[in-house]
């Protein structure tokens, strides 16, 4: 199909997708909309459980496998809203609506690209579509459930929103529950082992340590506490302190070895992450994508927030139309225009790297 046509469709389904409730979780509709894209296009596709995917029709598995992924589940609208997050609306240019820039011009736009690129013979790579599920609260029905399902992929395009900038890295998160200890009392008799002035020495702790490794793409590992609990009564010192610790980690590290660095010198009495599979990822520079992406114009950089690559083992390319900014926020939306430039984009980009010799 003409790529003019394809945008046209494309920014028709994500109209329907935007319009589809679809929290992580609860896409069956969702799924449906993009199986029937698949079906109109004349193209055979699998569903697992709400995972849509499809290979070229010339699929070898002699070849290397590029995989195009973004993701179809949203998180639910803030009370900040003024419009209504399931009703499409364009007003100058901008597309509004819940799942717009996070991910939906992202999936649409890549199903698009896969779509032109369907039917084409002697690509120098496999090309696997997968628009996943459960993105956003990293669920176990989500990207991770399909790698065991899928052809082996060698490399992969995610579509999160960067402006269509090359996001050549990108941060791994660990989550840690941590406890202060100390000794239960009466708020009215002395106690020299408070659990919650304990903690004040520990959040100091957190606020000051620093990972040695910085990385070129990605800078420091960046550790926050997010939140902290401890007592029920006013007149009761309570036993222990409850925080929870979030770490974006760099590709310095694993996330096996955050995890140890806390365990020996955080000062709290116990620290637990909560999962380690979220782990950072990158492309090298040297890859036929990322100088194909450069010769065109496009800079690089390393992204703070965490996507679907974190579950993948191959290098991967976050790229995708929107601004990462605008996700999560009220009243979501996307540039029309920004959909278009990006599927023109994406197929120039895969012209440079499909089309050569492998």
């Amino acid at each position: 199909m003409e790529i003019k046509s394809l945008t046209e469709n494309a920014i028709s389904l994500l109209k329907e997708l935007i319009e589809t409730p679809s929290f992580s979780t609860e896409e069956a509709q969702t799924a449906v909309l993009i199986e029937n894209w698949f079906t109109n296009h004349s193209i055979p596709f699998h569903r697992t459980e709400n995972n849509v995917w499809a290979t070229n029709k010339y699929f070898d598995e002699r070849k290397p496998t590029l995989m195009l992924n973004s993701h179809h589940d949203t998180v639910k609208p803030n009370t900040a809203y003024t419009k209504d997050p399931f009703k499409a609306v364009v007003e100058e240019g901008k597309l509004y609506g819940l799942g717009s820039n996070d991910a939906g011009g992202c999936l649409v736009s890549l199903i698009a690209t896969f779509t032109h690129f369907y039917t084409q013979k002697n690509l120098s790579y496999n090309l696997i579509i997968v628009a996943s599920a459960e993105e956003e609260n990293s669920g176990k029905n989500g990207l991770n459930s399909m790698l065991p399902i899928i052809p082996h992929i060698d490399v992969a395009i995610v579509g999160e929103p960067t402006l269509m900038q090359l996001a050549v890295a990108e941060k791994g998160l660990v989550v840690f529950d941590a406890e202060v200890v100390g000794t239960p009392s009466h708020a009215a008799h002395p106690n020299t082992n408070n659990a919650i002035y304990n903690s004040i020495e520990v959040l100091q702790w957190f606020q000051n340590f620093k990972f040695k490794k910085t990385s070129k793409a990605l800078g420091d590992v960046k550790m926050t506490v997010t939140q902290i609990a401890a007592g029920s009564q006013h007149n009761v010192v309570p036993a222990q302190v409850n925080l929870v610790v979030d770490v974006r980690v760099n590709d310095a590290y694993s996330n096996q070895e955050i995890a140890s660095i806390l365990q020996a010198k955080s000062p709290c009495t116990k620290i637990t992450p909560r999962s380690l599979r979220l782990n950072s990822s990158a492309i090298s520079t040297d890859h036929p994508l990322v100088k194909a992406g450069i010769a065109m114009g496009r800079t690089t950089y390393g992204s703070p927030t965490l996507s679907d690559q974190a579950v993948l083992s191959c290098q991967s390319l976050k790229l995708g139309p929107g601004d990462s900014t605008r996700s999560h926020s009220a009243d979501e939306f996307i540039y029309l225009s920004e959909i278009e430039e990006s599927i023109q984009l994406y197929v120039e980009l895969l012209n440079r790297v499909l089309l050569s010799a492998i």
